[in-house]
């Protein structure tokens, strides 16, 4: 297993598009792999390919206080949603910045497994925003884009000062 380098906000690569998976073949096994151990030494709760720059339909979260949860959505789409939550979300691509979000209280997403085979699963509460939070992520959204235009602007100028500080 390797940690991968997460895209930090602005990055222009974190607007891609992500493409279906065809195969899910022993590449895509090291990649979730990589991407569990580089979500749990961040220390966050959600991963989507995207943000490790590879864009294709995966994400991963794992919302268990033992991190001993981890579940694997391949291709995932959402199929129901209902209701209307905000939440305070966070992002392993935007760190230290918080802020509120208003998402579909509960939903359903199907999605491929590991195995290849699909699945549905129902979910609420942080389990199903963090589902709707990495899924952005594959359509090329970031969860500031939820913030009005000025907390955007002050988000990514802070983002790129501290990008200048550390080179």
């Amino acid at each position: 297993m390797a940690k991968l380098d997460i895209l930090r906000y602005p990055d222009p690569r974190l607007y891609t598009r992500a493409k279906r998976v065809g195969i899910i073949d022993e590449r895509i096994q090291r990649l979730v792999a990589d991407m569990a151990e580089t979500m749990y030494a961040a220390p966050g709760i959600g991963l989507a390919a995207t943000q490790v720059d590879r864009h294709i339909q995966l994400i991963i979260v794992d919302t268990s206080e033992n991190q001993n949860d981890l579940r694997v959505f391949i291709n995932p789409e959402l199929i129901f949603s209902e209701g209307d939550a905000e939440r305070e979300e966070g992002c392993l691509s935007v760190p230290g910045i918080y802020d509120k979000v208003h998402r579909a209280e509960r939903i359903r997403v199907r999605a491929q497994g590991l195995d290849g085979k699909t699945f549905e699963l129902d979910a609420d509460g942080l389990l199903g925003l963090c589902i709707q939070h990495e899924m952005d992520h594959l359509l090329g959204k970031v969860f500031v884009q939820y913030l009005s235009p000025l907390k955007q602007t002050r988000i990514r100028n802070k983002m790129k000062k501290r990008l200048r500080e550390t080179m």
